[in-house]
């Protein structure tokens, strides 16, 4: 009886490990991010670099998006969007604040969404 009790446990154990969400060390995610030039680049990706877990960040101007690499047990896209807009640049998680946005040079100015 004992053999069974601590059999249906061990896999009971088994399953619910097997079922929780594992956290990646290098998990490769995109996402949009407005601006417009080289100035911009270089201000999202050090924004991005910033944020403790981000391994890699490249933002491409002509598909406006950022492509990173993250340890996820260290942050998360949401993190890494929260940073970005906080300097000025809209993302498809969190919009920048007016006040961030309007520091901007002239030509980083994009065509905000409403």
């Amino acid at each position: 009886m004992k053999k069974i009790i601590l059999i249906v446990l061990v896999s009971l154990i088994g399953i619910s490990v097997q079922a929780q969400e594992k956290k990646s060390k290098n998990k490769k995610i995109e996402f949009k991010v407005a601006g417009n030039c080289e100035m911009c680049e270089k201000r999202i990706e050090k924004a991005a670099y910033s944020v403790k877990g981000v391994k890699s960040a490249e933002w491409h101007a002509e598909h406006g998006d950022i492509h990173l690499i993250i340890d996820e047990t260290k942050c998360s896209k949401e993190d890494v969007a929260k940073a970005i807009a906080a300097v000025g640049h809209d993302t498809e998680f969190t919009k920048a604040k007016d006040e961030d946005y309007e520091k901007l040079h002239s030509c980083c100015n994009y065509e905000r969404m409403k």
